[in-house]
């Protein structure tokens, strides 16, 4: 399975942003003759009520949805594994800032502060990257933290700070290696949970502007003809199952590595 989802993911990222040098038809051209068309041979996933095709629309939709996943998962994930490790470490007064803070989030269901940050910015593809991982850095966290406790109570760690050696050293050298694992589990969760969140940002009309793209964009642009034109909602609907699909499958063996490491450990 996990050859399979990676084989997926490959294919889907190299669809997005290698397609449209084989598939050169534009994304954006209008044509007043080819409205709603069904997929066929000409247009391999049918056309929308504007007349685009939408083959060449779910390639260039791709590009700004897979940045939008992986940009927004990176940054949320590293504020995770730095907060987390810190307030781990030291201890005390930063632990304690670091628990209000995370309580603080966390009171505010994660799609509903999503919706009052958007709502007072014009989107893009930077500003979803920035406000995503602003509010979803906080699961990482708590999971990096727990570990750090463990980590701490080692005797060589305890050793090392009799030792005064400097507390980033110890942290990249002893914490970074034994943490990582989590990061890259709590990393492609993180990927298919952003695209999930700018897809339903997009379909409520607070995501991506046009003329941009992304795959939710595209979904919600065809929920009002649904009736009478399946695909338009349904291809780009198609990538983002088949991504998050993927990505969960990965995270879940790589979980399952981590699990077997730390019980032969």
């Amino acid at each position: 399975m996990p050859k399979i989802s990676i084989t997926i993911i490959v294919g889907i990222f190299l669809f997005s942003f290698f397609g449209s040098y084989i598939y050169d038809i534009s994304p954006y051209t209008l044509n007043s003759d080819d409205i709603l068309l069904e997929p066929s041979l000409l247009h391999l996933m049918g056309t929308d009520r504007l007349g685009r095709d939408i083959l060449a629309r779910v390639i260039e939709g791709g590009k700004i949805s897979l940045v939008i996943g992986v940009g927004s998962a990176f940054i949320a994930s590293l504020i995770g594994l730095f907060l987390g490790s810190l307030a781990g470490y030291i201890r005390g007064g930063v632990d304690k800032a670091f628990v209000i803070t995370v309580d603080l989030f966390l009171t505010f269901p994660t799609f509903f502060l999503l919706l009052a940050l958007v709502s007072y910015v014009n989107a893009s593809a930077w500003v979803l990257i920035i406000i995503i991982s602003v509010t979803g850095w906080m699961t990482t966290a708590r999971l990096i933290r727990s570990e750090s406790f463990k980590i701490t109570t080692q005797p060589y760690i305890k050793i090392l700070n009799i030792a005064n050696v400097s507390k980033l050293k110890i942290l990249f050298k002893y914490y970074a290696p034994i943490l990582a694992p989590i990061y890259f589990v709590s990393f492609t969760f993180g990927v298919g949970g952003a695209i999930l969140a700018e897809s339903g940002l997009s379909f409520l009309g607070l995501g991506i502007v046009a003329p941009q793209m992304s795959w939710g964009t595209i979904l919600s642009g065809g929920k009002d003809v649904i009736e009478i034109a399946w695909w338009v909602s349904f291809f780009p609907g198609l990538m983002i199952f088949l991504v998050t699909f993927a990505l969960i499958n990965i995270s879940n063996y790589l979980q399952q590595l981590t699990n077997q490491k730390q019980i032969q450990n």
